[in-house]
């Protein structure tokens, strides 16, 4: 098969950016990039048309992935926190699934869509969580999510006034005690 030289008008996954000029087979031209408007055969004139397309895309690209980047850093800067329900050894009766994580982040400020959310599965335990948020093409963010027990934080200072009340009956005790040998 005879290969032919084209001039991509788009940038092509796998292929090759705009303006850039390609070796593709007859078929996979003929068939599929020229008639979609991909590409076109390789003349001076769409030269110098597509490498001003390219100059001006370049420019639209490096705009957006600095907006992304200060995005990113703006997400990473975020610690979310989530109360859900829990057992006594810190399972989660249901789950914090990509939907909540977007529910989450959208309270926050940050809008993204749920297909963005990079969960292996979905989080069924309390405790601190990292969540990958993808933006755009290589370009990802790290989320902290903390999962609290609900309740925790009512047991928790229940914990500790029991503790105290514990101790300072110990002390009375132990101040009674001595009270008592000195009387002796």
């Amino acid at each position: 098969m005879r290969d032919t030289e084209v001039l991509l008008r788009e940038h092509v996954k796998n292929l090759g950016k705009c303006g850039d000029i390609v070796r593709v087979k007859a078929g996979f031209a003929r068939n599929y990039l020229l008639p979609r408007g991909i590409a076109t055969f390789a003349s001076e004139d769409t030269i110098k048309a597509m490498a001003r397309k390219r100059e001006r895309l370049d420019a639209e690209e490096a705009a957006l992935l600095a907006d992304l980047d200060a995005r990113i850093r703006v997400m990473q800067a975020l610690a979310l926190k989530t109360i859900e329900r829990a057992d006594d050894h810190g399972h989660l009766f249901g789950s914090v699934n990509a939907q909540r994580i977007v529910q989450l982040l959208g309270d926050a400020g940050q809008t993204i869509e749920e297909r963005a959310v990079r969960l292996e599965k979905p989080i069924k335990s309390v405790g601190m969580h990292e969540v990958v948020i993808h933006l755009h093409a290589e370009r990802s963010a790290t989320v902290k999510i903390e999962v609290e027990a609900e309740g925790a934080a009512e047991k928790a200072a229940q914990e500790a006034a029991d503790a105290a009340a514990k101790a300072a009956g110990k002390a009375e005790a132990k101040a009674a005690a001595e009270g008592d040998d000195e009387n002796a």
